[in-house]
């Protein structure tokens, strides 16, 4: 089992490129069925999630293939409405096929998602949103039988902003009769990549980014080329990494209005944060600042993908940090292998309070998710002495060689 070892008190000092967002490439893989053509996706990470998205999409007749940092998807020789089960319980996200196959082939065979364990996420509201569509749905021995001969355009509510169901419900709608309106839908910046990736092909969708979405069915799709967003929470690692080792970093290829929340929590830190149109500057202080209080949200809230991370950053600052955590319950994982480092953090239930500590100590932790993995990473980074870090493969995730990222920008880091 691969594993991270790093060796702490090296500053971050440098420049890199964040590459394209894995929460953006996912839902636009599922999508390239749609359009039975080819589809030309630029700035494509390589990450362990998207080795799986690609061999879904060969199971069911697609032929995709690398051509530097672009992945061709001819989605052309879709043979097949069965999704490979042992892929889909390897990551959730690998369930908004759902929709896309609903849409192009009318039937889906899929199982119940697996993925990191961060908490409770239920796909009931995938489920009734598709069946208000006119999906016909059974569930049983752990898969799910889906088939409609026509979907229908409706007005859907979201009892919660989720981003899955957002994604699943634009794809399933791009071929319904009439129009279908999202209400209280995910606001995230990787539904708007998606809602432009569909329309460059031919779709009609419009209010992304808003908490109503609108899709107005069409006919068929033609090919594309597209090029991914940024990574905003590769983008928050990067310069959490800089913070916590009171180094200075110079992010390229980044867009700053995604990550609004996220800027605003550092500067309130001490660190010196500045912006042009697509680049991030950000210069340490000698001392983090304690914050005192980061509380998850739905976008354009602070983003739960970034807690784990910026709980680190506070373990070492000069005073008493209260997160509440208000996505998934079990997302304090990182919590109890931060407190092996040193760290002094008290958690009852979805409230932890981090008091900050002089130093972090090096020591043997074990990754239990891909966010918290990179937090264990980042306060590896600013602890006395070596630590090593289990299970990188959860880091592997979301994170296009990190160790070799950050290794580049002054880290001792290395991946066994």
């Amino acid at each position: 089992m691969s594993k991270y070892i790093v060796v702490g008190g090296k500053k971050i000092v440098g420049e890199t490129r964040v590459h394209g967002a894995k929460n953006a490439v996912l839902p636009i893989l599922a999508a390239t069925v749609l359009n039975g053509n080819i589809n030309v996706l630029y700035d494509i990470p390589r990450l362990s999630d998207v080795e799986i998205m690609t061999k879904i999409l060969q199971a069911v007749g697609c032929r995709v293939y690398r051509e530097g940092e672009a992945l061709v998807v001819d989605s052309s020789g879709l043979n097949s409405h069965e999704v490979p089960e042992d892929l889909v319980r390897e990551m959730r996200s690998s369930f908004i096929f759902l929709g896309a196959l609903l849409a192009r082939h009318g039937s889906v065979k899929i199982s119940y998602p697996g993925g990191c364990e961060i908490g409770h996420r239920p796909i009931d509201l995938h489920l009734k949103a598709l069946r208000e569509m006119g999906a016909e749905i059974e569930e049983k021995h752990g898969f799910l039988y889906c088939k409609a001969k026509k979907l229908r355009g409706c007005d859907i509510h979201l009892d919660f902003p989720s981003v899955g169901a957002t994604e699943n419900v634009i794809l399933a709608a791009v071929f319904a009769e009439g129009t279908t309106i999202i209400r209280n839908a995910a606001r995230e910046p990787e539904i708007v990549d998606l809602e432009n990736y569909i329309n460059s092909m031919g779709g009609k969708v419009s209010g992304a980014g808003s908490a109503n979405i609108f899709i107005e069915g069409v006919n068929e799709l033609h090919g594309v080329q597209h090029r991914i967003i940024p990574d905003r929470i590769v983008a928050g690692t990067y310069l959490i990494a800089a913070a916590i080792t009171k180094g200075e970093i110079l992010l390229d290829n980044v867009v700053p209005d995604h990550m609004q929340s996220v800027l605003h929590k550092l500067r309130e830190a001490g660190c010196k944060v500045e912006c042009g149109s697509n680049q991030i500057k950000l210069v340490a202080p000698d001392r983090i600042k304690s914050i005192d209080t980061i509380q998850t949200l739905p976008y354009p809230g602070f983003p739960t993908d970034m807690q784990s991370q910026m709980m680190s950053l506070m373990t070492t600052s000069n005073g008493v940090t209260v997160f509440i955590e208000n996505i998934f319950e079990n997302r304090y994982k990182h919590t109890e292998e931060l407190i092996r480092m040193g760290a002094n953090i008290k958690v009852d239930g979805r409230i932890a309070l981090i008091r900050g500590v002089e130093k972090l100590s090096g020591a043997t932790v074990t990754s239990k998710d891909l966010r918290g993995g990179a937090a264990l990473i980042l306060a590896a980074l600013a602890a006395e002495g070596t630590t090593i870090i289990e299970s990188a493969k959860h880091v592997d995730r979301g994170y296009d060689h990190l160790h070799e990222v950050l290794h580049a920008l002054g880290a001792e880091i290395r991946k066994m």
